[in-house]
């Protein structure tokens, strides 16, 4: 049995932007800001096959480090991909992730992020609450590009 998770938000920007905004390396450490002194790297070649590679934690430890293979690339309406994260540890874990860039009335996007594969509810918990720091640094990247 595995345990997934869903999280949604809707952003005041085209589907292009946003999804722009979440495939964008320099865009992690605004992401992530929620924890100003973290270290974040980001590396993404965004195609079928691709690797994006993203390490992040507190400057006195060992960082996390999730590495992902895009399976479905389809600018600006979907991602799919599968990951490893690495956390520090040594642990890891291993996930597939479903990421849908729904345009709405108003020029407005429904992001949705869909992850599968949590072998714990306790550790997809965990997945839930960091999603919502990112999802909310996304809107904080969104918003800057928006005029």
């Amino acid at each position: 049995m595995t345990h997934d998770l869903r999280v949604q938000r809707v952003y005041d920007a085209a589907p292009e932007v946003v999804f722009d905004a979440f495939t964008d390396p320099r865009a992690q450490r605004e992401m992530y800001a929620d924890e100003p002194d973290w270290i974040v790297r980001s590396e993404c070649d965004l195609r079928v096959g691709g690797r994006w590679t993203i390490e992040f934690g507190p400057p006195d430890g060992r960082p996390s480090r999730e590495i992902c293979v895009f399976e479905v690339v389809d600018r600006p309406r979907r991602l799919v991909f599968r990951s490893t994260m690495v956390l520090p540890d040594s642990s890891s874990v291993d996930t597939r992730t479903y990421v849908t860039f729904a345009g709405t009335a108003g020029g407005r996007t429904r992001l949705t992020v869909v992850q599968t594969g949590f072998p714990a509810a306790e550790l997809r918990d965990q997945w839930t609450d960091g999603w919502g720091g990112i999802l909310a640094g996304l809107s904080r990247v969104v918003a800057a590009r928006t005029p």
